[in-house]
């Protein structure tokens, strides 16, 4: 495979229009490769591509619409970042919370491997975690105020402080070592199992990773699946030959389901009316491909609105 080279954006340009898209304002298009970089622009070319493997766009598509697509997963990924970083925040909160009140809230607390499962499995595991979480405190920790403000001025950092400088797969991970009543008391304030926490936590953050770095969010699938809900069964989630679920699965709307079960009820309305808006906008944008074509990649069902209503 020969190596890629530079290609200037009158270059790039020509690459574009010589696999069949449309460019009505060059100066436009130059301005947004520039800024936006061809690389990631190129990466949402799949759903107008014709499906003789050409690599060729469909009749009449236009630059804009590939901007259009671009721009759509930029603002959904900024509708998916905030809350995801509300259930960040809320289950710092929350755990802290339940391990500070069942076990103590200084370092020789909530960095004593006895206070977590007993489970020799595990070990490795739990030393390791509270490693990761040592120097997580010692680097992060003075750059922080109120934690600054604890070691000056107590000695010792609490947990519902600590938890602030701690990234949230740590703290994904840090649940899924509690010891089981406590694992249990935190999965009832959200009204879920202890298993759907354990495996949405770290698809959560996956999901935090990627949007904080402009990754492609709308088409993205996750290794892990999520377990069958109601949510599957009430929207009449179609299944394939092998009984798994076509939508909601490891796809986008996985996460939908995932954010129904930990966001406050007016959160999750207030995410999915902006990612709906979002949606219509992108609507009137799309000329050559429909938005159910957008909706199917995202894994989002016809009826996805529906899931607010559930109770």
């Amino acid at each position: 495979m020969g190596s890629k080279t530079f290609k200037n954006l009158d270059e790039q340009i020509e690459i574009l229009k010589d696999k069949g898209l449309e460019i009505d304002d060059i100066d436009y298009a130059k301005e947004i490769l520039l800024r936006e970089n061809y690389f990631f622009l190129s990466g949402y070319r799949h759903l107008f591509l014709k499906e003789d493997g050409s690599r060729k766009f469909k009749k009449g598509t236009n630059f804009r619409e590939i901007y259009g697509m671009f721009t759509f997963d930029r603002r959904l990924r900024n509708i998916l970042f905030k809350n995801i970083l509300i259930v960040e925040n809320n289950l710092k909160s929350i755990l802290s919370y339940v391990m500070s009140k069942n076990h103590g809230f200084k370092e020789h607390n909530y960095l004593n491997a006895d206070n977590f499962v007993k489970d020799y499995h595990k070990s490795k595991q739990i030393n390791d975690l509270l490693r990761k979480m040592k120097r997580q405190i010692s680097v992060n920790g003075k750059q922080h105020q109120a934690t600054s403000h604890y070691i000056n001025n107590y000695g010792y950092i609490p947990l519902w402080v600590v938890v602030k400088v701690l990234s949230f797969g740590i703290v994904g991970e840090l649940y899924s070592i509690l010891q089981k009543e406590d694992q249990q008391e935190i999965a009832n304030i959200y009204h879920v199992s202890i298993r759907n926490m354990v495996d949405y936590l770290p698809i959560l953050a996956n999901y935090r990773n990627l949007c904080a770095h402009e990754d492609l969010c709308f088409n993205n699938k996750t290794h892990k699946k999520i377990n069958r809900s109601r949510y599957h069964d009430l929207l009449d989630i179609p299944t394939d030959e092998e009984g798994e679920y076509i939508y909601g699965s490891n796809d986008l709307f996985a996460i939908v389901i995932i954010m129904k079960e930990l966001l406050k009820d007016e959160d999750f309305v207030l995410m999915m009316n902006e990612i709906s808006y979002e949606l219509d906008i992108l609507d009137g944008k799309l000329k050559t491909i429909e938005i159910d074509d957008v909706l199917e990649v995202m894994g989002f069902p016809l009826n996805y609105k529906e899931i607010v209503r559930i109770k």
